[in-house]
Parts: C-alpha cells; sequence; structure tokens
C-alpha cells in the first residue's frame, strides 16, 4: 500500500526545503523528494560555494590594500587546494544542519527523481528501484540549470558553468567569461584576486543593465580599475580549443571581430527552469517556466511552484518566501506573495545593493519621486576602512514620502539593504528614516544622510 501526505514537495533547495518545514510546523504529514543532495543549486553549486570564495577574495584584496597602509606580511602564498577544502567544509556543515532540521520536523525525505505522474501520485526513481506516493497537494520546487547559449563549436571544447566551476582542480591563468551579469561577474572577481587574467564578454550595452544605471557604471569602472577585461556589445560566434587553450571569437556592434584566449571558458548566460518533474500534469506555461499566481498556485488545482522554476526573481531568498506564501495557502490562509520587495544582492567588490523601484523605473512609471545620493567618500568609517568607493540612493515618493526604492554600492551593502528593505515593508517616509539615531560612525549612516536630504528638498 502506498504511503499518502498531504503535502509532497519535490526538490530540496530553498524553497523546498522551507516549504516541507513550514508545513510540517503547521501539522502537515510532508514528503520531501531530492535527487541531489539537499540545499539545492544555492547551498552546493551556488551562493553557498561563491560567497566563500568571494570571501577569501576580499582577504586577498585586503592583503594587498594593507600594504600602502604601512602593514606588509611578504610574499602571498595561495593554496587552492585548502580554499576548496574549506568550501567544501561549509556546504558539508549546512547540508547536515538542514538534514537535521527535516529530520526534527519528521519530514520523510527521498532520495531520488520524483516526477509527478497526476497531481496526487508522485513516482520517485531511486538507485535501487522505484517508489510511488500518494499527496494531497503538491508543490513543485525543482529550480533551474545554467543556461546553455547555441554557440558555433561550444560543445567540442571543455567548458565551465557555475554547476562546475567550483571543483576544478587548479587555478587557471586566465579564464573567459561569456556574461556580465551577476553570476559571471561575481566568478570574475573570485579569479581576479586568485591572480587569473580575467576577460568578460557581454551582448547588452552594460554590465547588471536591470540595476540603477549609476551603480552599473561604477561597478563597471571599478571592476576595470582592477584589471578585469570587459568587452560589452560582443557577441561570442566560435569556441575553438587547442592543447588545452580555449580561443573565443567574437563580433561588437560594429560588426569587429575579436579574438580572446583562455585556459578555462566559463558559461554565465542565465538558467533555465527544470520542469521534468511536472511535465505529465501539462501545467500552463509563461515563458519557459511554469504560470503562477500571486498565491503562488499553478494552472492545476492543489498544485503549487515555487523558486527558480517559477521565473520571477532567481534568488533563493525569493524562492523562500514563495514557499512561505504557498504553505501559507495551502494551510487556508490567503496570502500573496509580495514581490516589489525583494532585496537584490550582487556580491561582487564592491558589493551592490537594491530593493524596490530604480530611478529609471520610477521614470517609466510616470511617478513623482525624489532622489539623493550620499557618496562614502563623505562617510568617516568608510574613509577609515579604506572602502570609501560607492554611494547610497534613495527613490521617494513626493506625496508621502514614502520610500520606493534604494540602490547601495559599496562595502558590506548586502547586509544594509535590510534597513531599505523594512522601511519599504512598513511603509515608512524618508521623514522617518531621517529622525531614526543611526550609530556613528558607520556606513549605514548614509542612509540617514540620503533622507536627510531628501526632506529638505520635499520642504522647499
Amino acid at each position: 500500500m502506498m504511503k499518502t501526505y498531504d503535502l509532497t514537495v519535490i526538490g530540496g533547495g530553498p524553497g523546498g526545503y522551507t516549504a516541507a518545514l513550514q508545513a510540517a510546523e503547521r501539522g502537515r504529514k510532508v514528503a520531501l523528494i531530492e535527487e541531489s543532495f539537499l540545499g539545492g543549486t544555492c547551498l552546493n553549486r551556488g551562493c553557498i560555494p561563491s560567497k566563500t570564495l568571494l570571501k577569501h577574495a576580499e582577504v586577498i584584496e585586503s592583503i594587498e590594500k594593507a600594504k600602502s597602509w604601512g602593514i606588509e606580511t611578504g610574499e602571498m602564498v595561495l593554496s587552492f587546494d585548502k580554499m576548496r577544502k574549506r568550501k567544501d567544509d561549509v556546504i558539508e556543515k549546512l547540508r547536515g544542519g538542514i538534514a537535521f532540521l527535516l529530520k526534527q520536523g519528521k519530514i520523510d525525505v527521498y532520495e531520488g527523481r520524483g516526477t509527478a505522474v497526476t497531481k496526487h501520485r508522485i513516482d520517485i526513481e531511486k538507485q535501487d528501484g522505484t517508489d510511488s506516493i500518494e499527496t494531497k497537494q503538491l508543490i513543485i520546487a525543482t529550480g533551474s540549470s545554467p543556461a546553455i547559449p547555441p554557440i558555433l563549436g561550444l560543445h567540442e571544447v571543455q567548458f565551465d558553468t557555475s554547476d562546475t566551476i567550483f571543483d576544478i582542480p587548479d587555478i587557471p591563468a586566465s579564464v573567459v567569461i561569456i556574461g556580465g551579469g551577476v553570476i559571471g561577474l561575481e566568478l570574475a572577481c573570485i579569479f581576479h584576486s586568485l591572480q587569473s587574467k580575467v576577460t568578460i564578454i557581454e551582448a547588452a550595452p552594460s554590465i547588471i543593465p536591470q540595476e540603477d544605471e549609476e551603480a552599473s557604471k561604477l561597478l563597471e569602472k571599478e571592476l576595470k580599475k582592477k584589471g578585469i577585461h570587459i568587452a560589452k556589445k560582443t557577441t561570442v560566434t566560435e569556441v575553438t580549443e587547442n592543447e588545452g587553450i580555449k580561443t573565443v571569437h567574437a563580433k561588437d556592434d560594429k560588426g569587429e571581430t575579436h579574438i580572446f584566449t583562455a585556459e578555462r571558458l566559463l558559461v554565465c548566460v542565465g538558467r533555465k527552469p527544470r520542469l521534468s518533474a511536472a511535465i505529465k500534469l501539462d501545467l500552463e506555461l509563461e515563458g519557459p517556466f511554469i504560470k503562477v499566481n500571486e498565491r503562488m498556485e499553478t494552472s492545476a488545482e492543489g498544485v503549487y511552484a515555487v523558486g527558480d522554476v517559477a521565473g520571477g526573481y532567481q534568488l533563493a531568498h525569493a524562492a523562500m518566501a514563495e514557499a512561505a506564501v504557498a504553505v501559507s495557502n495551502i494551510c487556508g490562509d490567503h496570502e500573496k506573495m509580495n514581490a516589489h520587495i525583494v532585496p537584490r544582492c550582487i556580491y561582487t567588490l564592491p558589493e551592490v545593493a537594491s530593493i524596490g523601484l530604480t530611478e529609471k523605473e520610477a521614470k517609466a512609471k510616470g511617478l513623482s519621486f525624489q532622489t539623493e545620493r550620499f557618496d562614502l567618500t563623505a562617510s568617516g568609517k568608510a574613509l577609515a576602512a579604506g572602502e570609501a568607493t560607492g554611494f547610497m540612493k534613495l527613490v521617494c515618493d513626493t506625496k508621502y514620502g514614502e520610500v520606493i526604492g534604494a540602490t547601495m554600492v559599496g562595502p558590506h551593502v548586502t547586509e544594509m539593504i535590510s534597513e531599505a528593505s523594512s522601511f519599504m515593508y512598513l511603509e515608512g517616509t524618508a521623514e522617518e528614516m531621517a529622525k531614526m539615531i543611526h550609530p556613528h560612525p558607520t556606513i549605514s549612516e548614509g542612509f540617514y544622510e540620503a533622507a536627510l536630504h531628501i526632506v529638505s528638498k520635499l520642504r522647499k
């Protein structure tokens, strides 16, 4: 006789395990199916390994910078084996933590590939055979995988994606990265700090084009200053390999041909949803993604989709928020996903963080708004830390003075963006932010300074 569950979740990434844990806390009998490792892409091949190595990169940059401060350590020696070992240790510890929580929540975890034969019957293909379970409701949280562009010769050469790059055996002397998006830029910072020669090829006119224009320009300027070569408005036409060296042929917007060579070729042009688990359900799609409404419901009653497979922001914290919304609706609470208050974090050096509307988006919507930018060159803490490159920008509507967007570039801004998130979530105003006492000296004072200037402008 088949086991029956109140809820089955296919996919053990941030969206999947969050949904399973929250449903179990609310008294549901839950099954979680994961074909690879708990934690999904974020923990095993994305956020966590990249942030671990980015911390190494930050330390390397700090050691180099300290020489001009009168602190000299002698020749720096990099052990990539030890770096990878630390990265693996962090991943293993977090994996164990998720497994412990699932066990504590009395959630049945199935290791295998889950396929929804119907919305109530799930087949699980395991190494030792196939299991089948029944479920009252279902959440698809199968995530995404790196998209591979149709470039001539690409499949004839050895190339990496974000899924494979963290397990390479040694530091390459040179890397060509196809794609100047978030993933490509973060990896560019890692390899540059590891003393690789880095080239980024981006088809768009700018890097991180979805973000504030001033943030994009400043980040590009800083990356170029480090020695990272960025070829914008450039499209790769062909890739070849000879004796381990990859040759990338590309054309710019003027039709001129460019040739780049490197030991490693890294493809970072976006991610595509994994739909195989739900293919038999014939769910309605929106582009390549499973179509969902504000309650994370799909076109099939009782079937929900969260995370990368459902499109939207392909971010771990967005998936976790979507999972919470889905579970609330499954448990009878009518809750909607608040997608406009999702922080966006780019862990480059310097970091970029934003939330809500950019200045350009506010203009496009025809809103009446006011912006103010505070440069970190005026921050005592930033100057003392030798990290004065960056700014904080607030976007506020002029009717109520409500904060509707924020962009930050600089050190640790991915931590500080939560202050702006809190104000937006609570519908806070620039005046309230200007009255809030910020500690001094801190970089977060920039919020106070920007808000103070906006209040002054709104009073005129």
